[in-house]
C-alpha cells in the first residue's frame, strides 16, 4: 500500500517534466537530497503510530503531542491535499489512455478531464466497498507496475542514448540548482514524488499487527520508490532531451523510455503501469482523505456525520460521497487554469506546500512525545530524535523557501486552501469540542513503554466506542 501511495510510475509519469524544469539534469539529486529527510519523517510516523493507532494518523498525533489547533492543521493539510491531487492524479490516467489512440486527445484537457473522471468513479466505488478488495486490487496493479518500471529501467541504462553522457554529478547536484531557491524548488517537487507511503499510517485501524505493520509498511514504501525513482530518472536523462521535456507539449517521457527499449511495444506497456499506477494512487488518496475526515468526524472537529462508517462494508461512506462531489468539480473547473501541463505544475507545487505542512509538524511531534527516552541508547537518539527532526526542519524550510519564490496562483491554491481550516477549527472549538480541551489525554511515550528503535512497540491503544465509529480490521 506504501508504494502504491506513493504510485512511482505516475509520479515519472506526471511531475518528471515538473522537477526538470526544476533541476534539469540534477533530477537524481534532488530525488536523494529529499529521499534522506523524507526517510526521517518516515520514522517519525512508525514510531507515532506505536503510541496511538489511529486512522486520522498526523492528525491525531500532532494533536495530542503538540497542541489540538495543529493536530487539525495537519489533518486539514491532508484533506486539501488529497483533494487537489483528485485532479492532478486523474489527469495523467486520462491523458495516458488517450495517448494509446491518439496523440492530440492526450494534449486535450477537456478529453483528459473527462476519462480521468471515470476512472476516478470507479476507485472511488472500490473504496466503498471495503478496504479487503482495495488491497488485493493494489497487490495486482502495484506489483505489474513495479515489474514494468524496473524492467524497463534497467533496460534503459543499459542501452544508453543519445541525449547526454552520464555523470556522477547528477547524483549530487552541488552548485548546480540555481542557490538555495532553486534546491527548494526542486527539493519541493521531489517532495510529492514521495508523496503517499504515509497511507499506512491512515489503515492501522484495519491492520493487524498495526504498531508494528503500518510504520514498517512506510519506510519499505520510501525506500523502494527512491530506487525505483532514481533508476528511471537516469533513464530518461540519458534518453530524452532538456528542450524536449521543457517545451510546450512535452512527450509522455515513460512512452518515450518504453519504445526506445522496445520500439511499438514498449510504449504502450509502459502506458499500462502508468495508467495502473494511477488507478492505485487514487484509491490510496482516497483512503487517506477519508480516513482522516473520519477520525476528525469521530471528534467533532468536522460534522460527526463524517467520522459515521458503512453498516455493511465499515468504510467511511460520507467522507467518500464529500470527497468525490468535491473533486467532481474541481475536475471541471480546472479547465479553466490552462493546458494540461500547466495544470499539473501549479497542482504539484500546491500539494507539496500542504504536504511539507503535516510531514514537518509529525516530525516534531515524535520528539516531543518521546521526549523522555530519546536519550536512552543511541538508536534512540537518532531514530526518534536526530533524524526525524532534521526531516521536519527540511520541510518547514521547504515551506517557506517556496513561498517567496512560488507564483501567485500557486500560493493561493496551497495556502488557500489552508486557510479555509480556519473556519471549522474555529466553529467546533467555540462550540466546546473535546478534542480541543485542555484536560485531552497527551501522547507521551514513558519508560514503562518499549521503544527500542528496531523492535520495540508500545503498550498504548486507542478506545472506539460503538460500531458507527470504527473501522473493520480487514489486511
Amino acid at each position: 500500500m506504501a508504494l502504491a501511495g506513493s504510485a512511482p510510475a505516475y509520479s515519472l509519469a506526471a511531475t518528471t517534466t515538473v522537477l526538470v524544469a526544476a533541476a534539469g539534469l540534477f533530477s537524481p539529486a534532488a530525488l536523494l537530497w529529499c529521499a534522506i529527510p523524507m526517510l526521517g519523517i518516515a520514522w517519525a510516523f512508525n514510531y507515532l503510530g506505536r503510541l496511538d493507532v489511529n486512522a486520522g494518523a498526523s492528525y491525531s498525533w500532532v494533536g495530542r503531542a503538540l497542541h489540538p489547533s495543529l493536530g487539525f492543521l495537519s489533518g486539514w493539510s491532508l484533506v486539501v491535499s488529497a483533494t487537489i491531487f483528485m485532479v492532478s492524479g486523474s489527469l495523467p490516467a486520462g491523458q495516458y489512455t488517450l495517448s494509446l489512440f491518439s496523440a492530440s486527445l492526450a494534449n486535450n484537457t477537456w478529453a483528459a478531464i473527462g476519462v480521468g473522471a471515470v476512472a476516478f468513479l470507479i476507485m472511488a466505488l472500490l473504496v466503498l466497498v471495503g478496504i479487503r478488495i482495495t488491497a488485493h486490487a493494489q497487490w495486482i496493479m502495484t506489483g505489474i507496475e513495479i515489474v514494468v518500471l524496473v524492467v524497463f529501467g534497467i533496460a534503459a541504462l543499459i542501452h544508453g542514448g543519445h541525449a547526454a553522457t552520464f555523470s556522477w554529478d547528477w547524483l549530487w547536484g552541488w552548485g548546480h540548482f540555481g542557490g538555495v531557491s532553486g534546491f527548494a524548488g526542486a527539493a519541493l517537487v521531489a517532495a510529492f514524488y514521495f508523496w503517499g507511503w504515509d497511507v499506512t499510517a491512515n489503515l492501522s485501524e484495519e491492520t493487524t499487527n498495526s504498531k508494528r505493520n503500518s510504520g514498517f509498511g512506510g519506510l519499505i514504501g520510501v525506500v523502494g520508490v527512491f530506487a525505483l525513482f532514481e533508476i528511471v530518472t537516469i533513464a530518461v536523462n540519458l534518453i530524452s532531451s532538456q528542450a524536449d521535456m521543457t517545451g510546450n507539449n512535452p512527450p509522455p517521457v515513460l512512452t518515450v523510455l518504453g519504445n526506445t527499449v522496445w520500439p511499438g511495444a514498449g510504449g504502450k506497456i509502459m502506458v499500462l503501469a502508468v495508467v495502473l499506477s494511477t488507478i492505485a494512487t487514487l484509491e490510496t488518496t482516497l483512503i487517506q482523505v477519508t480516513r482522516s475526515l473520519f477520525a476528525m468526524g469521530r471528534d467533532k472537529t468536522v460534522p460527526s456525520i463524517f467520522g459515521r462508517s458503512h453498516s455493511r462494508w465499515q468504510t467511511p461512506w460520507f467522507a467518500l460521497a464529500v470527497v468525490v462531489a468535491v473533486s467532481l468539480v474541481l475536475f471541471v473547473t480546472s479547465q479553466k487554469l490552462g493546458s494540461v501541463n500547466k495544470i499539473m505544475t501549479d497542482a504539484v507545487n500546491a500539494i507539496g506546500l500542504q504536504i511539507a505542512v503535516y510531514y514537518a509538524l509529525a516530525g516534531l511531534a515524535v520528539v516531543v512525545a518521546y521526549r523522555k527516552l530519546v536519550f536512552k541508547s543511541l538508536s534512540n537518539a537518532i531514530f526518534v530524535g536526530i533524524w526525524p527532526l532534521a526531516g521536519a526542519i527540511f520541510m518547514a524550510f521547504l515551506f517557506i523557501e517556496n513561498c517567496m519564490t512560488l507564483p501567485g496562483t500557486t500560493i493561493a491554491i496551497g495556502i488557500g486552501a489552508l486557510a479555509l481550516g480556519i473556519v471549522p477549527m474555529a466553529w467546533y472549538w467555540a462550540n466546546g469540542s473535546d478534542y480541543y480541551r485542555t484536560g485531552t489525554v497527551r501522547l507521551d511515550a514513558t519508560s514503562t513503554d518499549e521503544v527500542d528503535a528496531l523492535y520495540g512497540q508500545s503498550t498504548l491503544a486507542p478506545v472506539l466506542t460503538g460500531p458507527d465509529d470504527t473501522l473493520a480490521t480487514d489486511i
